[in-house]
């Protein structure tokens, strides 16, 4: 027993300086980046079967290169017939590159990378593990979601390639989600986020090449990116709720702010602003469920109002502000997002985009959700309890 103990105390030490120096060297070596606003045409889903249609179709269109990022691609008939469809592009002359984050998409096997690579696809990994931070890198991803098509034709949102993003899982049902379209003005953002997460994977540098990035037209939709590389998304946060004066619609699969954020949002209800939350209610992962509850305890006494989806799984990740501003992207409101992940976000103050947003969150909440009152959440189980203690120790990683 007592050299389990000190097995574990060593193993425990190590992570925890592992994750600290780990987290340091990597914050000296990042910087911000900036992006102007741009002005795009847009189309916006919240269909897995609809956002995969257009997708496919304009991978299969493409004529001269197509760039995708993803962090999750599966192994099963949906990211198969992805995936071949890139072969057969690739075969008829289209380059090709493809870029996974080395965990999320753990699945694809090397018999798979090199089918790919023997059709003429680049196909590259993001964020491998690494010595000497081996428990940091491990924790540190790319989940960032990128397609560029010609240079002209973006994707980035939060589904990534695999049957459950149909509603195929038959544990998560169906699979409630957002993805962004846009036509050209902005895709030359998209083209060099993919372009940098490229180069830190193989070295090669693209952002030189000028039919990468063809001239582009404007559209109606103003919008300005915000990458972050595990450091600056929290400042961003904080900044758009303590610019709230009326109301906050937060929608997120997993709600784990850390104290700054949460005092934000106390500080934003006591100055009278409505603040309400979507969160699933199902999990997709172990303890991230019961890691949102002792936020939830001091939210719902001070008057916000908390909603769980019931129809499926909600994977959403929007932040809307006064019907004025919409915070859209890749990153969830939790602390993995906001001090570890790589993330794409985007702010978008167009009128239209907005409404069509907000409609959907609030479809959500009156009729595919129910509310989590303050006498529900006293009436939790104990086995329940006891894991959100526990969960709360994890918080940091989840």
């Amino acid at each position: 027993m007592t050299i389990i103990l000190i097995f574990l105390f060593v193993l425990i030490s190590w992570f925890i300086v592992d994750f600290y120096f780990g987290k340091i060297t990597h914050l000296q070596m990042i910087s911000r980046r900036h992006y102007p606003i741009r002005y795009s045409k847009w189309l916006l889903f919240a269909d897995g079967q609809e956002l995969y249609t257009n997708l496919f179709q304009d991978i299969s269109d493409a004529k001269k290169h197509i760039h995708i990022l993803f962090y999750i691609v599966k192994n099963d008939q949906v990211s198969n017939e992805f995936l071949n469809l890139l072969k057969k592009k690739a075969q008829e002359g289209v380059t090709v590159r493809l870029l996974l984050d080395r965990i999320g998409s753990f699945q694809i096997s090397q018999k798979e990378v090199r089918t790919l690579r023997k059709s003429g696809a680049h196909i590259a990994f993001s964020n491998r593990p690494r010595l000497p931070f081996l428990f940091y890198t491990l924790n540190y991803r790319n989940h960032r979601k990128i397609t560029v098509i010609d240079g002209t034709i973006g994707y980035f949102g939060g589904f990534n390639i695999g049957k459950e993003y149909l509603g195929q899982d038959p544990h998560l049902g169906y699979w409630q989600d957002f993805h962004l379209k846009l036509f050209g003005d902005g895709v030359q953002d998209l083209q060099t986020e993919f372009m940098l997460d490229w180069e830190k994977a193989t070295k090669e540098n693209l952002l030189g090449v000028p039919a990468y990035f063809p001239k582009l037209p404007k559209g109606v939709l103003p919008l300005r990116f915000f990458p972050t590389d595990g450091a600056y998304l929290k400042d961003f946060i904080v900044d758009l709720i303590r610019k709230a004066k009326k109301e906050i619609l937060i929608g997120t699969p997993y709600f784990i702010p850390g104290r700054d954020i949460l005092r934000d949002i106390l500080d934003a209800i006591k100055r009278g602003v409505n603040v309400t939350i979507l969160v699933p209610y199902k999990a997709d992962h172990a303890f991230v469920k019961e890691a949102a509850f002792p936020y939830f305890k001091v939210l719902l006494e001070a008057g916000c109002k908390i909603y769980r989806y019931t129809h499926g799984f909600y994977h959403g990740k929007i932040v809307i502000i006064d019907n004025e501003l919409c915070d859209f992207g890749t990153a969830n409101f939790d602390k993995r997002s906001f001090f570890i992940n790589d993330e794409l976000n985007c702010m978008i103050k167009d009128p239209e985009f907005i409404q069509k947003v907000r409609d959907e969150f609030l479809l959500d909440i009156f009729h595919r959700s129910e509310e989590l009152t303050f006498f529900s959440y006293e009436k939790r189980p104990i086995l329940q309890r006891g894991t959100e203690l526990f969960s709360s120790l994890l918080s940091d990683l989840l």
